[in-house]
Parts: structure tokens; sequence; C-alpha cells
């Protein structure tokens, strides 16, 4: 069988020409991004402003959701929200935290059982109080600081500290038009919406490595070919690889988000987003990023030229 390659063998794309345009759009993207967070700040679930989430699952086929938002409404809870879940018949209610404590928001839990009575089935109840909520967004938020923190020493010391810089960059620059996604279409911002932008971190900065790693090659192996034309050298031969891997894996993605039930969502649309971004930071900020730091072939052939004395002594 021959081997599958999306992309022709020879292909020559001029990337570090577009970086023009690319190093522009991805600025406007990215203070666009901060913007929206500024004026519509994230549509924070359960886990983050904490709250009462019941699942339920009615007699009928067709659950009867004015029904349910009415009835509840009557309760004087507050925000309560009433939504599909998956099934016709499968219910998701939120109620907002109440004030009382973990004893208010289970007393919370009472009504709604009295209120809906024996004919609907209860799939799960969380009760998520303000501190633990608090708790959540602040480890949450350490989490992907530290994954950041983490990348930086990581290609620091494997590659140069112009790698590290430009991999740290262009993982930023992912994360926050990951949140600026988030705010724009009002997605639920939960755990899961952290462990998708934990996981976009991660796919950027594999596919940002595989690139690192081949222009360091090509640098040691081209002494003198321009830094530009080394890096679209280098881009050009990992490109097969960054497509495949790319549409393998939005095929899994979309099989989850057109398949799967909602619980996984806004986790599966982040992460689809979150292969496109960080396909496009790896070919179009990682890479030309080495050029605005001053990356120069000259740099790493002295340390060749040093390594190899040291090893002949």
């Amino acid at each position: 069988m021959k081997p599958l390659r999306l992309v022709p063998d020879g292909t020559n794309i001029r990337f570090m020409t577009h970086r023009r345009w690319s190093f522009p759009l991805s600025v406007v993207l990215i203070v666009a991004s901060l913007a929206l967070y500024g004026v519509f700040n994230l549509n924070f679930g359960i886990d983050f402003k904490g709250g009462t989430l019941i699942e339920i699952k009615t007699a009928e086929d067709i659950a009867d959701l004015g029904d349910i938002r009415g009835k509840l409404n009557d309760l004087r809870l507050g925000d309560v929200e009433v939504q599909e879940f998956g099934a016709p018949n499968d219910v998701l209610i939120r109620v907002e935290t109440q004030e009382g404590g973990e004893q208010a928001q289970q007393a919370v839990v009472n009504q709604v059982k009295a209120t809906l009575g024996d004919k609907v089935t209860y799939r799960r109840v969380e009760v998520v109080g303000p501190r633990v909520s608090g708790e959540l967004a602040s480890a949450g938020s350490i989490a992907v600081l530290s994954a950041l923190f983490a990348v930086l020493v990581y290609i620091w010391f494997r590659f140069e500290w112009q790698f590290a810089l430009g991999a740290v960059m262009a993982t930023t620059h992912d994360v926050i038009l990951t949140i600026g996604m988030f705010a724009a279409l009002g997605l639920e911002f939960n755990l899961s919406s952290i462990a998708a932008i934990l996981t976009i971190v991660g796919y950027s900065l594999n596919d940002t490595v595989v690139v690192y790693d081949r222009i360091r090659e090509n640098l040691r192996k081209y002494k003198k070919k321009e830094l530009k034309d080394i890096l679209d050298l280098s881009i050009n031969q990992t490109l097969s690889r960054t497509v495949l891997t790319s549409v393998t894996t939005l095929l899994a993605l979309g099989s989850l988000y057109v398949l799967g039930s909602a619980v996984i969502k806004s986790f599966t649309f982040a992460m689809i987003w979150g292969v496109f971004v960080g396909t496009y930071s790896s070919v179009f900020m990682a890479a030309p990023l080495l050029i605005f730091l001053k990356l120069r072939p000259e740099h790493m052939q002295e340390q060749k030229d040093e390594g190899t004395e040291e090893a002949s002594a």
C-alpha cells in the first residue's frame, strides 16, 4: 500500500512571506478576544459560580420544558435554567446559589424533588458551594499558568531561549483565542473547559516542537542558507505530518461533537477550535517568531563547532 499523503512531495510554500499579514491578524484577534472577555466575561458554569445542578428523565417521550420551568419559577429560587439535555425527555436544571450555605443548596434539591414529584427519574444531583467554586477557579487558573511555565522551561532546556519564548508566545496566543471564543459564543465555561484548554496547550506544543526540531536540524545542515529559507524548508518538510495529524484529530472530534451527549459538547467544540488555532500558530506564528527574536544559523553553528571541539579533546 502506498502511504497516504495529503500534501504532495516537493511542496514549496513560502510561509515566511505571509508573516506580514499573519502577525497583524494574530494581534487583532488577541485584542478582540481580550475585549470580548472584558465586555461579556465568560459564561461560568456551576463549577465556578456555585449552585445546584439536577439532571432528570421524564416519563413522557418529550419533556414539557415550559411546564417544568413554570413550576420551578413558582418556587422563587432566583435564576433557574431548564433545557433539553440529549434525548427529548432528558432535562437539565440549573439553580443559582442560594444564601445560607450548603444547607440552603440542599433545601433547593428537596424543593425541586417535591415539586416535580416521583414521575421523573433523577439521574444526577450536584451541589457546589461558593467557596468550592472559588477554589476550583483558582486551581484552574494555576493549572493553565503552570502548564505555560513548564513549556517555557522544557523548551528552553531542550532547545534555545528563542525557541522557548516562541513556543510560549504561540501557545499563549492559542489560549487567549480560545477564551475569546468562549466569551464571543457564550458557551458554558466549566472544569471541562479548563481540561480542553490544557489539552490545546499540549496539542499546540506538540505541533510546535516537531517544527522546531526540524528547524534545528536544518540550521546545522544548511549553514549558508538564510534563516527565512530554512524556516520555509522546515515547515514544508513537516507540513504533511501537521495536516495529517490535524485531519485525523478533527475526524474524531467531529464524531464526538455530532454523536456525543450535551455534556461534552462545549469541551469538544473547544478542542475543534484548538486544533485549528494550534495548527495555525505552529505554522504562521511559532516559526516566524524566530526571525523576530533574532535567531541566526551562525549561532547554532558556533555551538556545534564548540561541541565538536570538546568531543575531539
